[in-house]
């Protein structure tokens, strides 16, 4: 059985700026910037949301939103504090 991850190098050619953000981020949590990324793409690729959370995406995307929307921060602090 073979456990061996065969990896094959490559390129891309990124803005300059967004190579910078990728580079800080993969410092702050202490990896090279290689192992960062590929995580990032397994994640993205490989990641199934659950059935609720399918559920909650597709109701979502609908545009049928059961729950009050507020435009006034006040009245939604109003409406939290007398909830019965």
């Amino acid at each position: 059985m073979e456990t061996t991850i065969r990896r094959k190098q490559t390129s891309f050619r990124l803005r300059t700026d967004l190579l910078e953000e990728m580079k800080n981020a993969a410092k702050k949590e202490n990896r090279t910037l290689n192992n960062y990324l590929e995580s990032l793409l397994l994640n993205y690729f490989y990641s199934e949301p659950n059935e609720v959370t399918k559920a909650a995406i597709e109701e979502a995307m609908s545009g049928h939103n059961r729950n009050k929307v507020y435009t006034n921060i006040d009245e939604m602090f109003d409406d939290i504090l007398n909830e019965e």
